[in-house]
């Protein structure tokens, strides 16, 4: 596996919204949390809802301070330990928070002409955690490029429908640029299909991604009332007891295991936080 200096940290991206790109990451942060892995949210969405889901609120230093600073771990500052409990997770994860203020420092990088697409690699700098997951913006801006740039590796959310493709190859397309420049890093891990319907409609584009990506497709998260309570409780799904829980559970640890195998190695866990 390529990686930065022995770190793995995953960008899950799209540049479309509303295809379940933070509860995709919420789901492999409560996985990888239960089997002890020490996990870094970082929420680079002014929308903030992976800090909601994590049960973060009114953090006094943001990754809008870290992104703001420009130096080298400064990012350390800014983390907070989520409100998630153990059991049923062996490691608590923690999340770099988000602001609304990320939205204004986009524009603001913006006028960087050099190291624009640097901050966020140099701000993570000395963080130590086994898995660092990146949830990014619904855009292809200057702060998913911050994450491409940070990151070891890729993970595209998408759902079933008639543009899904046309998406994620303008993906894919950006993706490549930014490996022409990174010795081809970030690895594209795979293309995670959320939200998958039992209806005809949803398995007939569903089918139609994987005849057009192939092997890149991942195994599926399917639509579930369970996953939406858990993120408007601030819990992880392991933690609900409502039905439907425990299939997303068995999914996104099927999801978290192909990703790895994917990359080659088993998660070096270095301790239970």
């Amino acid at each position: 596996m390529a990686s930065v200096a022995n770190v793995t940290r995953v960008a899950v991206v799209n540049q479309k919204g509303g295809v379940g790109k933070t509860t995709v990451t919420l789901g492999l942060a409560a996985t990888a949390a239960m089997r002890g892995a020490r996990v870094l949210v970082v929420d680079l969405d002014p929308q903030a809802n992976a800090t909601s889901g994590l049960g973060v609120a009114g953090a006094p230093r943001s990754v809008d301070d870290a992104l703001a600073g420009a130096q080298p771990g400064s990012m350390a500052q800014s983390i907070e330990f989520s409100s998630w409990e153990r059991p049923p997770l062996r490691s608590i994860p923690r999340v770099a928070p988000s602001s609304p203020l990320l939205a204004q420092r986009e524009m603001q990088l913006a006028t960087d002409p050099v190291g624009a697409q640097d901050r966020l690699a140099s701000a993570l700098q000395g963080i130590d955690a086994d898995l660092t997951l990146i949830d990014c913006p619904p855009s292809l801006g200057l702060l998913t490029i911050n994450a491409l740039f940070a990151a070891t590796h890729t993970l595209i959310v998408t759902e079933p429908g008639a543009w899904a493709s046309d998406g994620v190859d303008q993906i894919l397309a950006n993706l490549e640029r930014v490996q022409a420049r990174r010795n081809g890093l970030p690895e594209l891990v795979g293309i995670a299909v959320n939200r998958v319907g039992r209806t005809r409609d949803a398995q007939y584009w569903h089918n139609e991604l994987m005849a057009t990506h192939g092997d890149a497709i991942l195994p599926a998260v399917h639509q579930r009332a369970a996953l939406t309570e858990a993120a408007a409780q601030s819990l992880p799904i392991h933690a609900l007891t409502r039905p439907g829980a425990e299939e997303a559970s068995i999914e996104f640890a099927d999801l978290y295991d192909a990703m790895w195998d994917r990359m080659g190695h088993e998660l070096s866990i270095s301790g239970v936080a």
